[in-house]
């Protein structure tokens, strides 16, 4: 496994955060990046995660083309419907403010990573960000990497379904709104969706 040092690495911040980060390279083995969603073997990629984990900081790494942030992305589903959300106006992200999307997602932080496992932060983060009333059934669906922007270029997500068995569930402050709604109200929606979740969307309705 690959362990880093953020000596004589710039950061921008004071308290710049320390994230998960994988070369592009080891990513995607010298072939030429996937755009979209694929589907994987999850085992297979976590193994490839973990013994090419790298920590450095956030604010460097966006900037940075070499590397991907590796970003779980969860979307919540419940009875055929899915659940649409808005971010707040000043999102941390602010290239994503305003916007609606499917994920409920993240960074992977140094202190995050209490246990290997990828899903066990991902039901962190899900609790962090909404209030869940029922059980929630965990399925690894895909990998996504979006190369046709300056944020796509720097992440790459890991996409979750989460399927509910209850339909009470609500944002917490990060987030603007949600909804459950079905994939015909979802497509109202569609343009002002972030790009990831626009292929997320798109993924799942022709699975």
């Amino acid at each position: 496994m690959q362990t880093s040092t953020t000596e004589n690495i710039p950061t921008t911040t004071k308290n710049d955060e320390l994230i998960l980060v994988v070369k592009r390279e080891s990513l995607f083995d010298s072939q030429e990046a996937f755009q979209g969603v694929q589907e994987i073997d999850f085992q297979s990629y976590s193994a490839l995660i973990k013994s090419n984990q790298e920590f450095l900081p956030r604010s460097v790494m966006e900037q940075d083309f070499k590397y991907k942030q590796i970003i779980p992305y969860l979307v919540f589903t419940y009875n055929n419907k899915l659940f649409m959300m808005q971010r707040q106006a000043k999102a941390s992200e602010t290239r994503l403010a305003n916007k609606y999307t499917l994920g409920i997602g993240g960074h992977i932080r140094q202190e995050d990573m209490s246990s290997d496992s990828i899903i066990d932060w991902a039901k962190r983060e899900f609790y962090e960000e909404v209030d869940y009333k029922g059980n929630l059934d965990i399925q690894a669906i895909g990998v996504l990497n979006d190369d046709s922007n300056d944020v796509g270029k720097v992440h790459l997500g890991f996409i979750f379904l989460l399927k509910g068995d209850s339909g009470l569930i609500r944002v917490k402050e990060e987030l603007k709104s949600g909804e459950l709604l079905s994939f015909a109200e979802c497509e109202l929606y569609y343009e002002k969706m972030e790009t990831w979740s626009q292929m997320v969307f798109d993924f799942l309705k022709n699975r």
